[in-house]
């Protein structure tokens, strides 16, 4: 049975990103105009990491689909990392960061991250520890818990998905896209002048 804690965590973390994406909205960036290079580089770098935090989530997806609490999964990205949703999703978030073309906002989630992750892992590596026994003992001892290691990779001949639990996971995986979609909207808005920006950051 899920703990209070795991019940509000994800409408929580819903409700802290339609924040954190209001602000992002509602903003703009000192580099312009002037500094148009620097701005494009970052963009180029945020959708590059955009890019990487999707798919990974997607690979995820492809293992955990249906099965999620169920079964141990230790193969494809978990045969790397014990957690590597969160891994990609930091490469996600800080992608959306730099595509708002500051260092501000990348600086601002990766300090959210560091705080917030590690206790996220430690309820979750509880509970499956309570649920899995030694063989959760054993795959921790093999596995590190954040950092890939790719020597342990294994991955599978063939892989049962479920496809309508795939498809919501994939919806998922992909709100980095929409959110950068927005905020691409929004920039197109305020040059118009029909969207104000209340704050600006390097």
């Amino acid at each position: 049975m899920r703990t209070r804690y795991e019940k509000l965590r994800l409408p929580v973390s819903r409700l802290a990103s339609a924040v954190a994406v209001f602000f992002l909205l509602l903003s703009t960036n000192h580099w312009e105009p002037g500094g148009e290079g620097v701005a494009t580089g970052l963009f180029t770098l945020g959708m590059f990491l955009v890019a990487i935090g999707s798919l990974g989530r997607m690979w995820c997806s492809l293992y955990i689909a249906g099965y999620k609490d169920r079964v141990l999964i230790t193969q494809g990205p978990y045969s790397m990392t014990r957690n590597p949703l969160y891994f990609f999703s930091v490469f996600g978030a800080l992608g959306v960061g730099f595509c708002t073309e500051t260092f501000t906002f990348p600086a601002l989630l990766l300090g959210v991250m560091i705080l917030y992750y590690p206790l996220v892992v430690r309820k979750e590596e509880r509970r499956l520890r309570e649920r899995f026994g030694g063989d959760f003992d054993d795959y921790a001892r093999r596995v590190p818990a954040f950092f890939p290691n790719i020597a342990p990779f294994s991955e599978p001949d063939t892989c049962l998905v479920n496809p309508v639990v795939y498809r919501r996971h994939m919806f998922s995986a992909l709100w980095f896209v929409w959110i950068v979609g927005l905020l691409e909207l929004a920039e197109g808005l305020k040059e118009l002048g029909w969207m104000p920006a209340f704050w600006s950051f390097w």
